[in-house]
């Protein structure tokens, strides 16, 4: 008998919001991504006690989550893919791979995830790219259906590498609606979705999903920019963060887990939120 999708769902959504803390990085290959992750046990064990709602990571550092005894735990979110599109400069050969191709979510089964994320990547001149995310997804849905596993999918609308390194996020609220809207039709139950340039905007990309959207970070900003940014998406429908470096990156992580808690959960303000920071 399989788990129910929804009792999964219900690990992550916790008074109908989440905040997803995510230390998925190290799949990356990216070196400036690994600050703040250096001591992966220390820093799980500084957001159990910061109690978010959930943690994002691959299978290998998986067990120093679900290894540990606590009963209010955050859940476990695991990324089952990895890719290359987060470097400097432009690779050869730009790819998106699952770490599992027989059986896609068979370690997230194994680490008992609430959920798994997988991307789908939007570059410029990169088609190959965007088909092998889209065969990716294609078999995990699949997998997912048979054993009632929620799949959040990660449509990322990049800008060409030489505008800026790294392939940064585009911000064009028509193309970032257009890749949830696809990522809708393939059958995503949560979307990790970039903020819009304009963040009254967003309302369009939340009604486009139909299912769940959670904003994602990106890289690390000025925390008061951060919350502030985030309350203006929240308003606009998003029912919590994926937040990675503005967390893990941050000298107090518990202290941004707190600010961004009181946002999702209690409808705090992007000021209350900066009070509630500096109160530690």
């Amino acid at each position: 008998m399989r788990l129910s999708q929804k009792a999964r769902m219900n690990r992550m959504f916790t008074h109908g919001g989440c905040l997803d803390v995510a230390l998925d990085h190290g799949v990356c290959n990216e070196p400036s991504f690994l600050k703040g992750l250096e001591n992966m046990e220390s820093v799980v064990t500084t957001l159990i006690d910061a109690k978010p709602d959930a943690i994002q990571m691959a299978y290998g550092q998986a067990d120093l989550l679900q290894s540990r005894p606590e009963k209010d735990k955050p859940a476990l979110v695991m990324r089952i893919d990895m890719g290359n599109p987060y470097n400097d400069q432009r690779h050869r050969v730009m790819w998106s791979e699952l770490q599992n191709h027989d059986e896609p979510i068979i370690g997230a089964l194994e680490m008992d995830a609430a959920c798994v994320v997988v991307n789908l990547f939007m570059l410029p001149d990169e088609p190959d790219l965007f088909h092998q995310c889209v065969k990716n997804i294609s078999r995990v849905r699949a997998a997912c259906h048979t054993y009632g596993m929620p799949l959040m999918i990660e449509p990322l609308v990049m800008l060409p590498n030489d505008v800026r390194g790294g392939y940064q996020v585009d911000g064009d609220a028509q193309k970032i609606i257009t890749l949830v809207r696809l990522a809708s039709e393939m059958g995503a139950d949560i979307i990790k979705a970039d903020p819009t340039a304009d963040p009254e905007d967003f309302h369009r990309v939340v009604e486009t999903a139909r299912v769940p959207v959670l904003v994602r970070g990106g890289g690390k900003e000025d925390l008061k920019t951060v919350l502030q940014k985030s309350a203006a998406l929240m308003a606009q429908g998003a029912k919590g963060m994926v937040y990675g470096r503005n967390i893990y990156q941050h000298d107090n992580p518990k202290a941004v887990v707190n600010a961004l808690m009181a946002m999702i959960h209690h409808g705090a303000s992007g000021d209350e939120a900066w009070d509630i920071y500096n109160r530690g």
